[in-house]
C-alpha cells in the first residue's frame, strides 16, 4: 500500500459504537474490570496504554515500516527514553552537530547520570568507527542534521554500529518517512518529535520511538515509558493522527518550496553559503540523493556581514514568522545560535528556515526585500 494511502487509513477505524468516520477522543483515565479482574477491552490505565496512542502508535509504525512503536509527551522524552534504556556504565556515539536539545540532555543529564558520551563528526565513517568502544551499546544518527544539514550515510554507521554488536537510532524528524526510511536503510530504532511535520500545524507536543524489532531494548523503552509517565495525551495522540492524513501531500509542499527558495538564496550576492542538500554542490549531495526520496522543508544560510547583518535580516522579514520550532504550514525563521546558547558552534551569521506551505513567489519576494 502506497504511503499517501497509508497517511489516510492507517491507525483509523470506523467507530463500532457510533459509526463515526473521525475517531473519538477517549479520555477517560481508566477502564472497567471484568468480574474475574481482567480487562476485556484490553485497557487498565491511561499510563498504560489508550485507545488514541494505540491508533497513532500502529499508523507510525505503518509509514515507518517497523513492529512496534512508543509514543511519548515530546521528542525530548522518546530521545531521553532510548539513551535510558541503553544502561548507566554503558556507552553512546552521537554526532557533533547533533540537534542542541538532545546535545544538552546527553551533556548535562544523561552523562552525570553515568551515560558515557562520544561526539563525533558523524558524515566521517573513519571517525565512528575509532570512537567505538568495548562498551559502545548505541550510536545516535541525525540527517539531515540541526542547523547545517549535515548528511550522514545511515547505511555506513548501521554497518559500523551493528559490527560492534551495539544499536543504530535515526532521528528521523526532519526527513518524516515521504523523506527518507532508516528502518529500510538497517537502522534498529527511529525517533521523531511528532511536534513538528507529523503534527505539521505547529499545535501539539509528542515524540515517538519506533522499533524494527520488538526486542528486549525497545521493551525496555516501553517499560521506561509506561514507568517513567511521559505518554502523549488522547488529545495530542488525535491531533497528530489527523495531521498525519496530509504528510505525504505537505512534504513534497515543503520541500518543492525550499527547493526553489535555496536555489534563491545560492545566487544572492548578501549569502555567503546556503546549507540545503538538494543543492549539488551541497557535500553531502550524492548520499542525500541515494537515501532520501525527498529533501525536505528545512534549510539554513549564511548571511555576508556577521551577526549584526543576520539580525538585520530576520528584523525586516514580514511574511516569515521570527520563532523556533520547524514543521508547520507557515514559514519561520530565526537566528538559531542565539537560540542554542554560549555553547553553540552554529556560525553566527546563520539563519535557520522552515519553509512553509505558502505561494514559493511570496516567500522569495519577503526574502528578498529582507536581505535589500
Amino acid at each position: 500500500m502506497k504511503i499517501e494511502t497509508l497517511a489516510v487509513h492507517a491507525g483509523h477505524r470506523v467507530d463500532p459504537a457510533t459509526g463515526a468516520v473521525a475517531p473519538p477522543i477517549y479520555l477517560s483515565t481508566t477502564f472497567e474490570r471484568s468480574q474475574d479482574g481482567s480487562y476485556p477491552h484490553g485497557y487498565d490505565y491511561i499510563r498504560s496504554n489508550n485507545p488514541n496512542r494505540e491508533a497513532l502508535e500502529k499508523c507510525l509504525c505503518e509509514l515507518e515500516e517497523g513492529v512496534a512503536a512508543a509514543a511519548f509527551s515530546s521528542g525530548a522524552a522518546a530521545t531521553m527514553s532510548v539513551f535510558q534504556a541503553v544502561g548507566a556504565g554503558n556507552h553512546v556515539i552521537a554526532p557533533k552537530d547533533t540537534y542542541s536539545g538532545t546535545s544538552s540532555l546527553l551533556r548535562e543529564i544523561l552523562a552525570p547520570w553515568g551515560l558515557e558520551v562520544s561526539f563525533v563528526d558523524m558524515t566521517n565513517a573513519t571517525k565512528v568507527q575509532e570512537a567505538v568502544q568495548s562498551n559502545t551499546r548505541l550510536i545516535w544518527v541525525e540527517t539531515p542534521s540541526n542547523p547545517l544539514l549535515k548528511i550522514t550515510d545511515i547505511e555506513k554507521i548501521c554497518a559500523i554500529a551493528h559490527q560492534a554488536q551495539a544499536l543504530c537510532v535515526c532521528d528521523n524528524t526532519w526527513a518524516t518517512p515521504m523523506g527518507q526510511n532508516p528502518l529500510k536503510l538497517g537502522a534498529d530504532l527511529v525517533v521523531h518529535a511528532t511536534t513538528k511535520y507529523l503534527g505539521g500545524h505547529s499545535d501539539v507536543l509528542g515524540g515517538v520511538a519506533i522499533a524494527k524489532v520488538e526486542d528486549e531494548f525497545f521493551k525496555r523503552v516501553k517499560k521506561i515509558q509506561k514507568t517513567g509517565g511521559a505518554v502523549a495525551s488522547p488529545f495530542d495522540c488525535w491531533l497528530i493522527l489527523r495531521g498525519i492524513q496530509t504528510l505525504p501531500y505537505r512534504m513534497r509542499a515543503h520541500s518543492e518550496n525550499a527547493f526553489k527558495v535555496a536555489e534563491f538564496l545560492n545566487d544572492h550576492p548578501k549569502v555567503e553559503v546556503v546549507h540545503y542538500p538538494g543543492l549539488k554542490q551541497h557535500p553531502g549531495y550524492e548520499i542525500a540523493a541515494q537515501q532520501m526520496q525527498l529533501f525536505g522543508g528545512m534549510l539554513s544560510f549564511q548571511v555576508k556581514g556577521g551577526r549584526d547583518m543576520a539580525f538585520a535580516v530576520v528584523a525586516k522579514v514580514l511574511l516569515f514568522t521570527r520563532a523556533t520550532s520547524l514543521g508547520g504550514v507557515e514559514s519561520l525563521i530565526e537566528h538559531r545560535a542565539s537560540i542554542e546558547g554560549p555553547e553553540t558552534k552554529t556560525p553566527d551569521n546563520l539563519l535557520r528556515v522552515s519553509i512553509g506551505i505558502e505561494h514559493v513567489s511570496d516567500l522569495i519576494d519577503d526574502l528578498t526585500q529582507a536581505l535589500e
